[in-house]
């Protein structure tokens, strides 16, 4: 325990080298681009729910009648 400890202590005291800096850049670069992608996804999936649910509303209101539809109102 006290030598991860230590360990630890050792590497946030240690300089790193353009290359690693690099690395670590990338890395989140790429979990932020899977993340995106994903919300990307998403929001797609909702854009094309809602599309068909308009589109499935009017068909059904351009079937009613207006006295059908002052009743449920």
């Amino acid at each position: 325990m006290i030598n991860d400890l230590k360990n630890w202590i050792l590497l946030q005291c240690k300089r790193i080298t353009p290359a690693e800096a690099v690395v670590g850049e990338l890395m989140d670069a790429e979990m932020q681009l899977l993340k995106a992608e994903t919300l990307r996804e998403y929001a797609d999936s909702q854009v094309s729910y809602n599309k068909n649910r308009v589109k499935r509303l009017k068909a059904y209101l351009a079937v009613t009648t207006p006295e059908e539809t002052k009743e449920t109102t």
